[in-house]
């Protein structure tokens, strides 16, 4: 889970009103505070309402362009954005947008406020351009206003960091989170809970490029400060676990995840109560911790619990809703339960098309992932069309140079290798390689996995000697990156038994078998 943030905004005017306003300045205040105790507790549906009533007292009071009035509208259009109600969320953040740039100035804090929210309900949609515009004159504003060291200085590079990190811009992403946590460091102390928001994205940061070596002290002492702060049941030490637990699950090392994974579920539980979305996070991810060991009997109950706490918080129609619902049509899938994965999946990208576009990224995933169903059954024709949708897609809203486009084009490749098009495929294959390789560096473990499939489809040509070199190599980095003991390693051993097998070397596949089967056993 990466870490930013919406803005609300209570106190800040002092105001001068007549006693037969008091009273419902009183309640303007009472029902502000308890919409934020509701919208914190998820309580999502109770929130709105109240938001609502608060708007409602708010423009009777104090007019329909005062400041409080574009509070009244940003705390509603936040829980519409919590629900996933984004057409609805943003002419209300726009208006509260322009009162305070009325009321206040352009350049006053607030109005960077309205604009970050602006941005976070863009940077939901994938609309990185508009996103990036956005926080940029965020930034300039509370720089301009409040001094280059403050804390909000931080948040906003912080927030925009998030959406170089989203287009895989990492190099730009990398220095706005140093300067973010040199930020609060100085400002706050180095215990203080917003620094370790901070050591977290950058950690999140580099376990996206695989430097896990760099993001694991990292999150370590990002958990040690929120315990240490806010004590170890309170609700951000769930998130730091989770955190901590999903780099481990990344890497293979389920053993530790599970853990981590369990106490965060026990903490979110008792201090959020049974039908919170984080509850339901955790729940989802710990199920993701089972399923990649092939405990499925375990996962499924958790992904379908999670489901219903999503679809009972939000509605059947939100984006996290997609996400759960992705999620067990995935397990059903490794199953080989293609029937029960398929409508899961369609439902999934019917959900992300409608809230978020049908150009979002995710809606790429889906169209990705269905279109997986469909080649390992043989629907060749309906997989292609989907590939090539999603990689349409990919191109358009992050780049073509984006890792999340090589992954679609490895996929393309494969099918095309599935139906014996290999001129079609290793084009594909090696363009996938290029794209890791410069966006991600030569020893990242999707670098491998690029490697791994382009000595398959070396080897299903009958080109053992350009396919050995490639699987040594792909081996060497899955080992480096992730242990001598995770899955992708048992894989690659496994291929390269098969290819040995093939050339007559059947000492040297006995032996890769043997190390495949002794990782495997461990898991």
């Amino acid at each position: 889970m990466r870490t930013s943030a919406r803005i609300f905004l209570l106190a800040g005017l002092v105001l001068s009103f007549a006693a037969s306003t008091y009273a419902q300045e009183t309640l303007w205040w009472e029902l502000s505070t308890e919409f934020i105790m509701l919208d914190q507790q998820g309580r999502y549906s109770e929130a709105a309402k109240v938001a609502e009533e608060t708007l409602t007292v708010a423009e009777k009071t104090f007019g329909p362009e005062h400041p409080y009035m574009a509070t009244s509208l940003n705390n509603l259009a936040s829980v519409y954005h919590s629900q996933g109600k984004y057409a609805e969320a943003e002419p209300l953040y726009k208006r509260a947008l322009k009162i305070r740039e009325k009321a206040l100035g352009p350049e006053h804090p607030h109005v960077a406020a309205s604009l970050n929210n602006l941005a976070e309900l863009y940077r939901a949609q994938g609309r990185y351009a508009e996103v990036e515009t956005l926080y940029k004159r965020a930034l300039e504003i509370v720089e301009k206003a409040l001094g280059k060291n403050h804390p909000y200085v931080a948040a906003f590079l912080n927030n925009l960091g998030l959406v170089y990190k989203a287009q895989g811009r990492y190099a730009e992403a990398e220095p706005l989170y140093k300067r973010a946590l040199e930020i609060v460091e100085k400002a706050l102390g180095k215990n203080h809970p917003h620094v370790a928001a901070s050591l977290n994205n950058l950690a999140e940061l580099y376990r996206a490029q695989g430097r896990y070596t760099e993001a694991e002290p990292l999150y370590k002492r990002s958990l040690k400060i929120v315990e240490k702060v806010l004590g170890k049941n309170h609700p951000d030490v769930a998130t730091s676990l989770n955190n901590l637990a999903e780099f481990y699950r990344a890497q293979g090392r389920y053993a530790e995840a599970e853990p981590l994974h369990k106490r965060a579920l026990t903490i979110r539980k008792k201090t959020l109560g049974e039908n919170h979305p984080h509850v339901a996070m955790s729940l989802n991810n710990l199920a993701l911790v089972y399923e990649a060991q092939g405990k499925y009997a375990e996962a499924e109950p958790l992904h379908k619990r999670s489901l219903k706490i999503y679809e009972k918080a939000f509605g059947q129609n939100h984006p996290d809703v997609a996400t759960s619902l992705n999620n067990l049509a995935a397990l059903y899938q490794a199953q080989g339960k293609y029937t029960e994965a398929e409508p899961l999946y369609k439902r999934t990208l019917k959900i992300w098309e409608k809230s978020l576009g049908k150009n979002h990224p995710k809606v790429a995933t889906s169209l990705n992932n269905l279109a997986q169903v469909y080649r390992v059954q043989g629907r060749y024709a309906e997989a292609e069309l989907l590939y090539k949708r999603a990689l349409a897609i990919d191109e358009k809203a992050l780049g073509k140079d984006h890792p999340e486009v090589a992954s679609t084009l490895n996929n393309l490749a494969e099918l095309y290798r599935a139906q014996g098009k290999y001129a079609e495929a290793e084009p594909l294959c090696k363009q996938a390689l290029k794209i890791r390789e410069k966006a991600l560096g030569q020893e990242h473990p999707d670098v491998a996995q690029s490697l791994n499939n382009l000595a398959g489809f070396y080897e299903a040509q009958g080109k053992y000697s350009e396919a050995e070199p490639l699987y040594k190599q792909s081996l060497k980095i899955f080992e480096k990156a992730l242990g001598s003991d995770h899955p992708s390693v048992a894989t690659v051993c496994e291929n390269i038994a098969e290819l040995y097998k093939k050339i007559g070397k059947e000492d040297e596949a006995m032996r890769f078998e043997a190390r495949a089967r002794r990782i495997r056993s461990n898991q």
